[in-house]
């Protein structure tokens, strides 16, 4: 059995942004039942349904495991400390991928894991050291090949994860100070994950810029994706007044558009496809709108935070 939950489904900022009076925002602001707020993009996978793998820490991980009965502390033997916690795989070192870390830092023993340069941002910047390394091991993942996770102590999880690269950018606080495109990046900056257990997996793809034929090919016929849905269109973030920055150069793939996200898996026979990390701005959060029942229509689903997927 694989089990997947969403703890968090929104892009970094979560929606509502706390600063953002975007229509979308605002309706969420207002309670609509229509725009339903979301926190930051997260998954928690198990194989057992006992001890859980998080897929990113996002900022908003504190409230994220206070929403979710899975991830609750239960009472142990030796003391009131515990968490169903195991290990945490990252996917990047954007801040929305790796602030929750900071939150884990009670001396919880799980295993962290990440490719080369994830763990390099982390070694690095003396702050992540609050998260005692003598506790929370850090592992290096291989690309494009399959490693079975295992706790800090070492028992296996049931779980096996093929990382790899994906097209995209470095994180935004380690790009030049003039604001200058550091244009793409490819390798192992950005990292798709591919997630197994007991003869089923999924993939989690929450940031992409491009689906090149490799990517494709890997993808093609899959139980279950969740990818990237930035954003609607590449301009958006400049027609809404949000901010100066195409998606491409964010280092995202549109979802509409020749080149966007429902085109590119309109032939690739994935069975489930579930759209994550959504930005604000994006219309495909509101449930009334054009734009999801265009998704839809295409087969997509747009997921939310506490949404459950069993394979």
């Amino acid at each position: 059995m694989l089990r997947a939950i969403v703890l968090g489904a929104a892009a970094g900022g979560g929606f509502p942004q706390w600063n953002s009076a975007g229509p979308g925002c605002r309706r969420a602001l207002s309670g609509d039942p229509a725009a339903t707020p979301r926190s930051q993009a997260s998954l928690a996978v198990s194989a057992d349904g006992a001890r859980w793998v998080l897929l990113n820490a996002s900022p908003d991980l504190r409230q994220q495991i206070i929403a979710t009965p899975a991830l609750h502390p239960r009472p142990a033997p030796g003391g009131i400390r515990h968490s169903p916690i195991a290990a945490v795989v990252l996917t990047g070192a954007e801040v929305d991928t790796i602030a929750g870390l900071l939150t884990m830092r009670e001396r919880h023993a799980f295993a962290l894991y990440g490719a080369e340069a994830a763990l390099s941002v982390l070694a690095a910047n003396p702050i992540f050291h609050a998260v005692n390394p003598a506790l929370v091991p850090r592992r290096v993942l291989p690309l494009g090949a399959p490693l079975a996770l295992t706790e800090a102590g070492g028992a296996p999880l049931g779980l096996a994860v093929e990382a790899f690269a994906v097209p995209g950018k470095v994180p935004l606080f380690l790009e030049a100070p003039g604001g200058e495109d550091p244009g793409r990046a490819d390798d192992g900056e950005t990292i798709g994950l591919r997630v197994s257990a007991g003869g089923r997996s999924l993939y989690f793809i929450p940031g992409c810029a491009a689906m090149p034929p490799d990517l494709a090919a890997r993808l093609e016929g899959a139980d279950c994706v969740f990818f990237d849905g930035t954003l609607w269109r590449d301009d958006e973030m400049i027609l809404a007044g949000a901010g100066p920055k195409t998606g491409a150069r964010m280092g995202h793939m549109s979802i509409d558009g020749p080149g966007g996200t429902l085109a590119a898996f309109a032939g690739l026979g994935v069975r489930r496809r579930i759209l994550i990390h959504m930005n604000n701005t994006n219309p495909v959060l509101l449930a009334d709108s054009p734009e999801r029942a265009a998704a839809e229509a295409a087969g997509w689903e747009v997921a939310r935070d506490g949404m459950e997927v069993m394979l």
